[in-house]
């Protein structure tokens, strides 16, 4: 098992708990909340890279296209929140869901509580203590892990160096 496919395995387990506990939870199909309120373009490793890849490669030249346009415009586009530009605005789901980053996998499941990465659904909840007893993942060790895959680098300098053909 490849250390990406670990650590996913590892998201695949938290959410699981999270989910069986609350099968009401927030974060699933149809819920897109997160991919609408970016505070940043995700970085991948090249692991992430590659997995990603494998996804948009099954994708349209016109989606591809579309999607080039909006990472162009979000690259120095300094309001926040941000929109993820894979993100099929007609229906709000990911075209590239099953090769999606870890950043993505890990949202709504494991947190950063001083960094206040929750969606507005949870943290509301989190502020009235009803989420007291959910036993949330520590994404500071998701990102030891991925720290340990090597570099990471924005999603933008991944998609145009792929598609420019380097």
């Amino acid at each position: 098992m490849s250390p990406l496919t670990e650590i996913h395995a590892m998201i695949d387990a938290r959410v699981r708990a999270i989910r069986e506990d609350r099968p009401d939870w927030w974060c699933g199909k149809g819920c897109d909340t997160c991919c609408r309120r970016l505070a940043e373009l995700p970085r991948l490793t090249a692991a992430e890279w590659e997995l990603l890849r494998d996804g948009l490669a099954a994708l349209s030249p016109q989606r591809l296209d579309a999607i080039g346009r909006d990472l162009a415009a979000l690259a120095n586009d300094r309001a926040r929140p941000l929109v993820c530009p894979l993100l099929e605005p007609s229906t709000g789901s990911c075209p590239v869901y099953a090769q999606r980053p870890v950043a993505c996998r890990s949202y709504g499941f494991y947190v950063q509580r001083q960094l206040g990465l929750y969606c507005p659904e949870i943290e509301a909840r989190v502020a009235d203590d009803s989420l007291a007893d959910v036993v949330w993942g520590n994404h500071d060790a998701i990102d030891q892990r991925l720290a340990d895959l090597g570099e990471s680098r924005p999603l933008t300098e991944w998609f145009g160096n792929w598609r420019c053909g380097e």
